[in-house]
């Protein structure tokens, strides 16, 4: 081939080849933060996404009531299904399902205080909870881990948007990328027409590559060790949680 025919063929070809970024990440991913102290050092017996009620009790936790929902997927946009999704938090009083927790006396044994839920084919999740509030040294926010194939694959926090500590979390504030941070910050709003002041949220994952990519077609899937080299705390899955109740109109 003649230097200029291959020349005017590698500059047709150019967008593909040259153009910075046509192969990047569509989405933003979820920053990963820290895991905290306060992951149950003994999982609760109900471990479904409702974390209102405890077992077989008809007295709810103490707060306002969230209905929080998301989906997990990959950069591309894609959903991931099988991904097991894990939450804690401490509850109204500021105490967590944690023996260590720094007012456990307080502790409101209504609120189940960790939840778990098998993604949908859509990547789908979703629980039923409280707003999260202020403790001593951070701002309100609710503990996320995401599992695939029997591995702890992301661990994150869902802030409050707009709250008023914010600014003062370092944990929060560690976060550099405008993008990435607006990805925690979570719009709590009433839920239209609820009698008891519901409220709604939703917060998308958004993985980079992870272990068994491509999705494997046997649904193999398990909570997988925490970051904290101990893995304190961590058991095998119940199964699928029985789903949370349905949003009030």
């Amino acid at each position: 081939m003649r230097r200029r025919t291959f020349l005017s063929l590698l500059a047709g070809s150019s967008p593909l080849i040259w153009t910075p970024g046509v192969f990047a990440d569509v989405l933003t991913l979820t920053p990963k933060m820290t895991e905290g102290p306060f992951y149950p050092d003994r999982l609760p017996l109900d471990q479904d996404n409702d974390l209102l009620l405890v077992s077989d009790s008809t007295t709810p936790a103490i707060g306002e009531i969230t209905h929080l929902t998301g989906r997990v997927l990959d950069a591309g946009g894609q959903p991931i299904r099988n991904a097991f999704v894990e939450i804690w938090q401490c509850d109204q009083n500021g105490a967590y399902l944690h023996s260590g927790t720094g007012n456990l006396a307080e502790r409101d044994p209504h609120f189940q205080g960790y939840g778990r839920f098998l993604t949908d084919s859509n990547g789908n999740y979703r629980f039923r909870t409280i707003k999260p509030v202020p403790y001593p040294g951070r701002t309100p926010h609710i503990h996320f881990g995401v599992s695939r194939h029997g591995q702890r694959v992301l661990t994150t926090q869902l802030f409050i948007k707009g709250h008023p500590q914010n600014e003062r979390d370092g944990i929060l504030r560690s976060i550099k990328d405008p993008k990435a941070k607006e990805n925690v910050l979570g719009d709590f709003r009433p839920v239209p027409g609820s009698m008891l002041g519901e409220l709604a949220v939703n917060f998308d994952l958004i993985l980079g590559r992870t272990p068994g990519d491509p999705d494997d077609e046997d649904g193999h899937h398990g909570i997988g060790k925490s970051d904290r080299a101990s893995g304190k705390g961590m058991g095998p899955p119940s199964g699928r949680p029985r789903p949370a109740p349905p949003e009030r109109p």
